[in-house]
């Protein structure tokens, strides 16, 4: 498990603009029980602050984020009884919640929890090189309770082909089903970002809170707490069937699923 202070990174500027900075450069960003955990702390601390106005939450090195880290086991399983274990879809929850606009920079991959973490941010802005991809069928499990966060993002018709299939799509596909709000040239994120900031933070903090509750409890857009742990504990079988010890295992050795067609 990866250093708490190391792995995210963190910055408030003068307007109360929050920065995330997911910060496993050499693993892709891939989430771990110690990246979890920090980042909820953070977002739960972030959202009962006054002084905040705007959460950020971006990726250094390569990529956003790649998903999970398969070297650790316990981001994908369920906790034990009493056992104050984050996970993914755990954040989510609180990121979807946060009264505070929220805006993800996306840049290089987002697979799997990566995309749901993105998905409940209210602002998306991707690269125009970014690529995605939904990939937990070819490893031997299922998406279990990112469903509701992915087919909220992409809509339901979208969401069969693309968690079906594993495929990979491009920022310009994801823009097309609504995924992405805005691309940015490679390299120009800031810039993008500073638009968007300069629009959200015309808007009053408090009428901000209020709207995002409105909207959620009008268009019943939060997935509530029992349905994420249903669907979790529904995940957790199947990673620790045979098909997700298979798929995990052809992972890492960079060979073919038993699964697969031969050529």
């Amino acid at each position: 498990m990866s250093a708490p202070q190391t792995i995210v990174l963190t910055a408030v500027d003068d307007r109360g603009v929050a920065t995330i900075t997911l910060n496993r450069p050499q693993k892709g960003n891939a989430y771990d029980r110690g990246m979890l955990a920090r980042l909820m702390a953070i977002v739960t601390d972030w959202s009962a602050a006054p002084n905040i106005r705007a959460i950020v939450i971006r990726g250094s090195g390569k990529h956003f984020c790649v998903g999970g880290d398969l070297d650790d086991p316990f981001v994908h399983t369920v906790a034990e009884a009493g056992t104050p274990q984050v996970l993914m879809p755990h954040l989510c929850l609180a990121i979807d919640a946060c009264p505070k606009p929220t805006i993800v920079l996306v840049h290089g991959a987002c697979f799997g929890g990566g995309f749901a973490l993105a998905s409940v941010c209210d602002v998306w802005l991707a690269s125009e090189d970014s690529f995605y991809a939904l990939p937990e069928l070819r490893l031997g499990f299922g998406v279990g309770p990112y469903i509701p966060f992915f087919a909220r993002a992409m809509g339901a018709r979208q969401l069969r082909r693309y968690l079906l299939t594993a495929e990979r799509f491009t920022a310009h596909e994801a823009l097309a089903m609504g995924v992405a709000h805005k691309l940015y040239p490679p390299g120009e994120g800031d810039a993008a970002l500073e638009v968007i900031l300069g629009e959200l933070l015309q808007s009053a903090p408090e009428a901000t809170a209020a709207t995002k509750r409105e909207l959620s409890a009008i268009a019943d857009l939060t997935p509530s707490r029992a349905r994420i742990d249903e669907l979790q504990a529904d995940f957790h079988a199947l990673y620790h069937a045979a098909e997700g010890a298979e798929g995990r295992a052809a992972f890492r050795e960079k060979r073919r699923p038993a699964w697969t067609p031969k050529t």
